[in-house]
Parts: C-alpha cells; sequence; structure tokens
C-alpha cells in the first residue's frame, strides 16, 4: 500500500510538472508564454477560401453551463452574426447559427460526439474526455492575473485580483472559503501562516463542479491527492453544482463552506454577490484563497468529428474565423463571458498533461 501510494504521489509529481511544462506555468515558462499568446493573438489569419461558395444550412454552436445559462445566451448572441460575417468571407454562406447551452459540461462533449453540436467552446478537461469525438482547433488565451502564485495566502495578501494586459494560456483552479464560521474559520489558519490538516477539510461543506471540470474537480482532487494523500470522493460533504453562479450562491448564504473554481472566479459575482446573493460585504471581504491548484491549460474551440459539414477546409476556415473574431472589439466582448481574449492555433499535445492528470483520477476511483 505504501509503495502504491508513493507511486501515486510521483505521478502528482510528474503532472505538476507537466501541468507546469505543458501549460507553461513555472516561473521561468510563463513570459516566454505570455509573449507568445500576445504574438499570437495579433496576427491575423487567413484561409484559402474554396473554388465555389459552400452553402451550410445550419451550424450548432455548444457552451458549456460555467455561468448562468441565460447570461451565456444573450452575451454570445452577436456571435451568430460575428462568425456569419467572417465565414462569408471565407467561401462559406452559413443559414443559420444556432447556439445551445448544455445542461453539464458532459452534455456539450457528447452532443460534440453525436455530431448534434458541430462546435464546442470546452474546457480542456471536458476536451480530453470526449476526444474521440472532436478535434480540438484553438486554445483561448485570456487576461493574465495581478496574482499568480500556488500560495494561497498570497492571493488574501493581495486581493482583490485585477487583470493585466498580459496574454496567457493556462489559469489556476482555486479552493475558496466563504462567510460561513467554518469557512472563516479555515481562512483565518491559512492567513496566519498555518497548515491544514485533512480533518479542517473534511469537516467543511463543499462545491465542487462536474468530474470533467478541470478547475471544479480534476485539479483540486489532484490537490487533494498531492496534499493530503485523499481525493474529492474522499469528503464527507462534498455537492455538485450546475454552475458557478449557484455555487457562488451557496457560498454567499452558508450553505456550503467553499468552492472549487477557476481563478478568479469572484471577479465575475463581484456585484452579484451584494445583489442577487444579498450579501452587505464585498466577496473580496468575505471570501479567501485556502488551496491553489497547479496550471492549467486554457479551454479550447473543439469541432464535431461526426458532423456532417466538418472538412479539413472547413476546420481551416473555423480557425481563421475565430481568430480574427478574437482580434476584434467586437468579438472581444462577446467571448470575455467566458473570459477568453482570443484564440491561437492548438495542438492535441498542448492538453497532454490534462490527459495525464485525468488518468490519475480514474486509478483514484
Amino acid at each position: 500500500m505504501k509503495r502504491l501510494l508513493a507511486m501515486m504521489i510521483a505521478g502528482v509529481s510528474t503532472i505538476t510538472m507537466l501541468a507546469g511544462c505543458g501549460a507553461k506555468t513555472t516561473d521561468t515558462a510563463t513570459e516566454t508564454q505570455t509573449t507568445e499568446a500576445t504574438e499570437a493573438t495579433e496576427d491575423t489569419e487567413t484561409a484559402a477560401a474554396p473554388a465555389e461558395t459552400v452553402k451550410i444550412d445550419k451550424l450548432t454552436i455548444g457552451f458549456v453551463p460555467s455561468r448562468e445559462p441565460d447570461e451565456i445566451v444573450t452575451a454570445t448572441e452577436p456571435l451568430k452574426q460575428l462568425l456569419t460575417d467572417e465565414l462569408a468571407g471565407l467561401g462559406y454562406e452559413v443559414g443559420t447559427v444556432d447556439i445551445t447551452v448544455g445542461t453539464s459540461y458532459e452534455a456539450v462533449g457528447e452532443g460534440l460526439s453525436a455530431g448534434t453540436i458541430d462546435i464546442g467552446l470546452i474546457p480542456g478537461g471536458t476536451f480530453v474526455l470526449y476526444e474521440d469525438g472532436c478535434d480540438v482547433l484553438l486554445t483561448a488565451t485570456r487576461d493574465g492575473l495581478s496574482i499568480e502564485s500556488p500560495n494561497a495566502k498570497d492571493w488574501n495578501d493581495n486581493k482583490p485580483t485585477e487583470p493585466t494586459e498580459d496574454q496567457v494560456t493556462f489559469y489556476r483552479g482555486l479552493i475558496i472559503a466563504g462567510p460561513s464560521e467554518a469557512g472563516q474559520a479555515v481562512a483565518e489558519k491559512v492567513n496566519n501562516g498555518e497548515s491544514l490538516t485533512w480533518e479542517d477539510l473534511d469537516g467543511l461543506n463543499w462545491s465542487v463542479m462536474n468530474s470533467s471540470s478541470s478547475a471544479g474537480y480534476i485539479y483540486p482532487s489532484l490537490w487533494l491527492q498531492a496534499n493530503y494523500e485523499k481525493h474529492v470522493t474522499d469528503l464527507s460533504h462534498a455537492v455538485q453544482a450546475d454552475s458557478y453562479g449557484n455555487a457562488f450562491a451557496r457560498l454567499a448564504s452558508g450553505q456550503i463552506d467553499v468552492v472549487c473554481c477557476y481563478a478568479d472566479a469572484r471577479r465575475d459575482n463581484e456585484d452579484k454577490w451584494t445583489t442577487d446573493y444579498g450579501r452587505e460585504a464585498s466577496i473580496w471581504d468575505e471570501t479567501n484563497v485556502i488551496g491553489v491548484t497547479d496550471g492549467i491549460y486554457n479551454d479550447t474551440i473543439s469541432v464535431s468529428k461526426t458532423s456532417p459539414v466538418m472538412d479539413d477546409a472547413f476546420k481551416a476556415a473555423l480557425k481563421t474565423a475565430f481568430i480574427n473574431i478574437g482580434n476584434s472589439d467586437a468579438g472581444k466582448e462577446v467571448i470575455s463571458i467566458y473570459n477568453h481574449n482570443g484564440y491561437v492555433e492548438a495542438n492535441s499535445a498542448d492538453y497532454d498533461a490534462e490527459r495525464a492528470a485525468q488518468e490519475l483520477i480514474k486509478s483514484m476511483n
């Protein structure tokens, strides 16, 4: 048993190194990655147009429910015309662009596999889980954050978290304690420089996302394994949220003590904290980070392998269209709903760290 645990710990260490290399989150690699991402988004890509206009009756785009579905649908409405216009210039006449928000991350992955969804904006974890049925085209870039540290106390000492102009292709997962008595107690220990015990964590009410969510499940599980030789499924009190918005609503009400989320989801819930969620103090005053995961490679734009409209020429056109959209002011406004700022061409190997992480997760179950 000890040998098995040692191997698993070594596996986690390997994954953290992979995440550091694959997602380039080490101190030396981050600067290079940021520069590469910025340079890549500055260039407008051009795909060769087909000899004759190709007509496509309908394109279906699936979004994962990382925000409230109504909010996503409203914010992405302009994407329909932006994509139609871009594809028209590339020789593709699209009749209708349909945008849907899946009931879960898995629902979007299953739709891509079945061909009922043509294009999916999905996290790396979801792509890896469903890669037999979809291909990755692009990786999102996003604004870097003013705090970039593996140390939870650094996030608390330097809050609020602010965006920077640097473009990065990775992010971290955070475990955030809320205003409940139990949440405040563990936050106090962290801010006093004390180490949390497994008993401290197991006594909390946790909110996690579904098992294919990188920031909401996979990487928090790896954090627990690396630090406590435990897993999300070992927690006595863990509930699955259907969106980060609902998770923060529960955090504000005290129904849960900690939430697993992306860095820094508090920025997206700052206004709602004192309006929709009914708190008087700000989210920055009432929440604290108690855990920070390794770097996670950014979200993908992936396409269905079974969609009847998807061939190599159209994939190339979609790459060009989305990169151009990400380079435009109107496009940046639309894709900001996912904290995306642009897109760069992706390679399936970019997500090898995610594959290793998921394999280790499976071995723990």
